[in-house]
């Protein structure tokens, strides 16, 4: 037996020989090797017999130790990545948000700030990494999306690094010598682009009113915001007047007297005169700068609960069927308009931008088109279930109605009335109370009733949800639109008013006045 210690040092000097390269000297033949070693004399404590150690590699173990031929791929075990054959600027594209950029806050996510500012940060990235020379972030997320098509090809490559291949972003013929900026030109532009403005439309209402005794009642119309910013809302038997300017609260009119109560609310155009319709079928009419009656105007027999004012024509519709045309200059001389056709009663009334035309809704599920020649409607609908309540003209595209159904239909549509022709239709998964469109931009605002008690904004004519507001524990039965536009009005049930931020004050850049349409311009 020989030391054990001698023994490891003779092993560890065989395999550094053969990882040397000291192979060459082996025959390829598998036959055996003998190869002396130094007297063990020069280790103190070894036996006195020299030994030799026998070697007899095997062919397998030859051909792995060889050199490799150049076009061979040498794979090795340390895993070091080979950054020269990658298309950074492919790969990079694949990295995804949440590991690339962390957890995005909640209140990020909600005014979509989030990817917004990540993409151009990306491309920043790319720009001083990669030598992409990106100048806007606008089309980037359409590469993206490409991108995400080589989702199976690896981000590394751990293999031997190609001598021959160029890295990509290596090119600095580009780069600013004397640039007083860290980065280069490319990202200055990037940075230096304007950015869209953030479109914020908060969750909760900005003012919240008490509104007792306000009916919970799908048939009447209660609420409505005049061109000089007052607020007229039917609590009861009484109009209540409310300042958008001073907060300051009067009582119009009591209708307690004869045992009446309010069943609609509507300003004129000029915001002077307030009518009221009644549970007795009888409409008066309100000067509100002397607070003092000016009209009383019989004729329905039974509750009026749809206004709508043309100039100085009030059209009313009741639940006797009937839609009742009248001027309330000299109701006694001019003969009325009876404009029969419901089969049920009248609850949504709504004239068309250029006052040409009067859109009808009924509990009789069907919605009507009035023009100001005829005592027929010009134009019949009958695809809603349910209800038509919710009705809108679009200030944006001539022609253009929505209308909302009832409980059973719960359905938006949207109907072209120059060619009486039905156009799109959305399941909002509620019951439609009200519709308006956006005085700025092709937008509208829907509230609901059973059984999601939502406010919904709508893009058009994508009909894809901007916000959905939540707040209210009843229906949202009654909706009003400021004068500016800006801001609307809900009333439920729940005997409450809010207040919503949900438009934008500025107009649309795509927005386009038709030389056509005649009725929009001073005559």
């Amino acid at each position: 037996m020989f030391n054990q210690d001698y023994e490891k040092r003779l092993l560890r000097q065989h395999n550094g020989n053969i990882l040397s390269g000291s192979w060459s000297s082996y025959p390829q033949d598998g036959t055996t090797v003998v190869e002396s070693h130094p007297s063990p004399t020069e280790f103190p404590g070894s036996s006195n017999i020299a030994p030799t150690v026998m070697l007899t590699p095997t062919k397998s173990s030859i051909i792995s130790l060889l050199p490799q031929s150049p076009g061979r791929i040498n794979n090795s075990d340390r895993f070091i990545p080979s950054r020269a054959g990658n298309n950074w600027q492919t790969k990079f594209a694949l990295i995804t948000e949440s590991g690339r950029n962390g957890l995005t806050t909640k209140k990020a996510r909600e005014n979509g700030e989030g990817s917004r500012d990540g993409l151009a940060y990306v491309c920043l990235l790319k720009n001083e990494l990669l030598g992409a020379s990106i100048d806007d972030v606008k089309g980037q997320c359409d590469e993206r999306r490409a991108l995400m098509q080589l989702e199976g090809v690896n981000l590394f490559q751990y293999t031997s690094p190609n001598k021959n291949a160029n890295s990509p972003g290596s090119d600095t013929s580009s780069l600013a010598s004397y640039s007083l900026s860290p980065i280069s030109g490319k990202s200055q532009k990037l940075l230096r682009s304007p950015r869209k403005a953030t479109r914020k439309i908060s969750r909760i209402p900005f003012k919240v009113l008490d509104a007792p005794e306000l009916q919970d009642d799908f048939y009447l119309n209660l609420v409505d915001w005049s061109s000089q910013n007052v607020l007229s809302v039917g609590l009861g038997s009484c109009v209540y007047l409310w300042s958008a300017c001073t907060s300051q609260v009067t009582r119009l009119c009591d209708l307690s007297g004869d045992g009446n109560s309010v069943t609609s609310v509507a300003w004129n155009e000029r915001g002077n005169l307030v009518a009221v319709g009644t549970h007795h079928g009888y409409v008066q009419v309100w000067d509100v700068a002397v607070n003092k009656q000016v009209n009383k105007m019989q004729g329905h027999s039974a509750r009026v609960g749809a206004l709508a004012w043309n100039g100085d024509v009030l059209s009313s519709g009741s639940r006797d069927r009937l839609i009742l045309q009248r001027d309330v200059r000299t109701p006694g001389l001019v003969a009325e308009r009876r404009l029969v056709g419901h089969r049920q009663e009248v609850c949504g009334l709504k004239w068309s931008p250029d006052n040409q035309y009067l859109a009808s809704g009924g509990n009789d599920n069907r919605l009507y088109v009035w023009n100001l020649h005829s005592l027929s409607p010009v134009q019949t609908y009958t695809e809603h279930l349910a209800a038509v309540k919710a009705i809108a003209w679009s200030p944006h595209h001539h022609g253009l109605l929505a209308s909302g159904g009832g409980t059973a239909d719960r359905c938006i549509r949207f109907w072209n009335t120059l060619t009486g022709q039905p156009m799109q239709c959305v399941d909002t998964g509620s019951q439609v109370c009200n519709l308006a469109w956006s005085k700025h931009s092709s937008e509208l605002v829907s509230t609901h009733g059973y059984s999601q008690n939502q406010i919904l904004v709508w893009k058009y004519p994508s009909l894809t949800q901007v916000a959905n507001l939540t707040g209210h524990s009843y229906r949202v039965l009654y909706l009003a639109m400021s004068p500016d536009g800006e801001a609307i009005v809900t009333g439920a049930g729940d005997e409450t008013l809010r207040f919503w931020n949900v438009f934008s004050k500025a107009r649309s850049q795509k927005e386009n006045k038709s030389v056509l349409n005649l009725f929009t311009s001073i005559r």
